[in-house]
């Protein structure tokens, strides 16, 4: 089944601590995950931030909710238990259990401020939301991302291929290959070059050199440019190369790619564009938003 949301825990999560003992939130992650027999890979799924589990963001924002409307209580840092308020809502055995229903309690009411000046928007989103905080705002981010990556190959189908070849190297230097920008590349755009377009070093000091070819295309790059690459590479001597396109690869590239010795990393535009923008390479910086949290040991007495 697909991952239950947060609001779908939480009636699970209280029958769980239905025994009145101390139980940890890894504890009950695993078990929960049993309940809704969740398979190994929808246990492993990240956000799209890759800081945390969807399914364990989503057990310890029910746990939270649930805390703050007084049906369970925190003993100790990762633990908690059912309260007696908690108990007897077990005893009524509601059907499930969602924001709406912990609206009751005015402990939760306090805790979510809709008696404030809380726009309605922002209200009827809280309430009938099926995402986490978290999950609602790693996904505009990963909106605005997107965006921005489309953005960016747009402007790169409109620059010349010279510029591109320099784009490369630029984005490369970023990530840590080939020290500074003024030894990177010694051969980028040099016409007749047997298929290679630019040479970087591996590190700092050089150890290794990695050959480079940029396409900056619309269509596929299929197998045959693939094998004049890897054919390059052979006459250089050359064990490593990375070839970067604008679109994409067939799937004959790929599969040749995995089959022989030479490695070759094949970038297509999406992963280029996504590299651009975590380097800041054709990118600025407009606004950063800190998440956090409250720091338990700072309280502990």
């Amino acid at each position: 089944m697909a991952i239950p949301d947060y609001q779908s825990i939480m009636l699970p999560l209280l029958a769980y601590a239905r025994d009145q003992r101390e139980h940890s939130l890894r504890e009950t992650i695993e078990a929960l995950a049993d309940v809704f027999t969740l398979t190994k890979e929808e246990r492993r799924e990240l956000l799209p931030s890759g800081q945390q589990a969807t399914f364990d963001n989503r057990v310890a924002w029910a746990r939270t909710y649930m805390n703050k409307a007084g049906l369970l209580e925190s003993t100790r840092r990762g633990y908690f238990q059912i309260t007696d308020r908690g108990l007897e809502v077990l005893k009524n055995n509601p059907p499930d259990i969602n924001v709406k229903f912990l609206e009751q309690f005015p402990e939760f009411l306090e805790f979510r401020a809709i008696k404030k000046d809380k726009p309605e928007k922002v209200r009827d989103v809280e309430a009938t939301g099926l995402q986490t905080p978290e999950e609602v705002l790693e996904s505009s981010y990963s909106k605005v991302r997107l965006d921005l990556a489309a953005e960016v190959l747009q402007t790169i189908s409109n620059c010349s291929p010279t510029f591109f070849e320099r784009l490369v190297i630029d984005l490369l230097v970023k990530m840590g290959y080939g020290g500074t920008r003024k030894d990177a590349g010694e051969a980028i755009g040099k016409s007749g070059d047997e298929g290679i377009d630019g040479i970087i070093k591996e590190d700092r000091l050089g150890l290794d050199a990695i050959y480079i070819q940029a396409k900056r295309w619309q269509n596929p790059v299929g197998r045959p440019e693939i094998q004049k690459f890897a054919g390059a590479l052979q006459g250089h001597r050359a064990k490593k190369g990375i070839f970067i396109t604008t679109s994409n690869f067939t799937k004959e590239a790929e599969e040749y790619v995995s089959k022989i010795e030479t490695k070759i990393v094949l970038i297509d535009g999406d992963l280029l564009a996504q590299l651009m923008i975590d380097h800041n390479i054709g990118v600025a910086p407009v606004a950063s938003y800190e998440i956090k949290k409250v720091d338990s040991d700072y309280f502990t007495e």
